[in-house]
């Protein structure tokens, strides 16, 4: 069903990896999509400086890429395949280690530039039939009209109507704000500090942590032979970290890891921002829906926060799919609640898990320590379950929509 008294049947509000996607699964349809973005094109495009914030890419993830289009956008740039991945806890003996020849995967993931990741999808957008990316350009206001259609008036003044506004505008979506839906969760007493560093000895395609008592310390391997780090810790001490010279901070990096990669040797530009969990009462109103940071935000310690977001575009986008194949209103609650129940449950699952092993090895308590290392140990040494939690975290089980079990 297509409305022609509307301007566009699907406006996506924010370009980023999430909105991008939703926008490329639907490219080749008979929808009229207008994606919104706020920065020009030449601003996103990546350089030869690699970007400090990256992701940490699933098969799931890596399957809707390439069922979009855009993998191969991706490769042409750069990407880094993790094979490996060991976890261990600084405050006692307990350690793990996935390994994905033991899953029958040549790799665990990848790790990708959130810059690589955008100007790919961006630039499969604009080769497809069905979208118009309006870049620069943000949405600053939007009221419903009549049934499930909205309004929308951007920073520059144009107004337009759909059938179906989505926010893909990240933790502080306005879409979600002008509909009125409310969020709950609570802040991190914790910052995660990034930054691109070159290690003595190699990063061996491993991903690794390490949890401390302040929270987890990432190592992520880049295609460059230098490592991705995130570093979550308490607001004083990143805040503090950022003041160090280079050899101050990499000292203090070194000692963090127990030297693992030996010595680092080069530092690039650091950043720093909080952490929190977040997760939207309600992802859909009629004629709305939320996917991505504007429906839920989750701990860093697992790298799972874009894959979340890349299911929800790809599930969205099949719902809408069907829903135009059966002539059905796109923007109705019949239709957005397909969605909601598919992806909010196991949103809620993921997000409780990430904070339940934040709060736990965050605890000092002495039996607490002893049990997670237990469990750490227990669980390596468990070949099923630990090859049944790999798979889970790639996105090789679950309810997972179509986009994401193309091979």
């Amino acid at each position: 069903m297509t409305d022609t008294n509307t301007d566009y049947d699907l406006i996506i509000a924010g370009g980023g990896m999430v909105g991008s996607a939703l926008a490329c699964a639907l490219g080749q349809s008979d929808l009229r999509i207008a994606l919104l973005e706020g920065a020009l094109l030449e601003r996103i495009r990546p350089t030869e400086d690699l970007d400090i914030r990256v992701s940490a890419i699933g098969r799931a993830s890596q399957r809707i890429f390439a069922a979009v289009g855009a993998w191969d956008g991706m490769t042409d740039w750069r990407v880094s395949p993790f094979r490996d991945m060991r976890v261990w806890d600084a405050g006692g003996f307990g350690q793990i280690h996935f390994d994905s020849a033991s899953i029958g995967e040549p790799s665990l993931g990848w790790i990708v530039e959130n810059r690589v990741i955008q100007f790919a999808l961006l630039e499969r957008a604009r080769q497809l039939p069905a979208v118009e990316l309006l870049c620069p350009a943000t949405l600053e206001a939007a009221h419903p009209l009549d049934g499930p259609i909205w309004r929308v008036r951007l920073s520059d003044g144009r107004e337009f109507t759909t059938r179906l506004l989505v926010g893909a505008d990240g933790a502080q979506s306005k879409v979600r704000q002008l509909a009125g839906i409310d969020t709950n969760g609570w802040q991190y007493d914790q910052k995660a500090v990034v930054a691109n560093v070159r290690t003595a000895e190699p990063h061996q395609e491993t991903a690794w942590q390490r949890f401390l008592p302040t929270g987890p310390l990432a190592f992520l391997p880049l295609h460059d032979g230098r490592c991705s780090i995130v570093w979550s810790t308490t607001p004083d001490r990143a805040d503090s970290l950022l003041t160090l010279d280079e050899y101050d901070f990499g000292r203090a990096l070194g000692e963090a890891f127990e030297w693992r990669l030996g010595s680092i040797v080069q530092v690039g530009a650091r950043s720093a921002f909080p952490l929190r969990l977040q997760h939207a009462r309600s992802y859909i109103n009629p004629g709305l829906a939320l996917i991505g940071d504007a429906a839920h935000v989750v701990h860093p310690l697992a790298g799972q926060g874009v894959n979340l977001g890349l299911l929800d575009a790809a599930t969205l986008a099949e719902v809408i799919a069907d829903a135009v194949a059966e002539h059905r209103e796109i923007g109705s609650l019949k239709v957005l609640r397909r969605y909601e129940r598919w992806r909010k449950g196991d949103n809620l699952l993921m997000l409780s898990a990430m904070d339940g092993f934040k709060r736990l090895f965050g605890s000092s308590l002495p039996p607490v320590r002893l049990l997670r290392n237990i469990g750490l140990n227990l669980t390596d040494a468990m070949d099923p379950i630990k090859n049944m939690i790999a798979r889970r975290a790639m996105g090789l089980a679950g309810d997972l929509p179509r986009l994401a079990r193309t091979v």
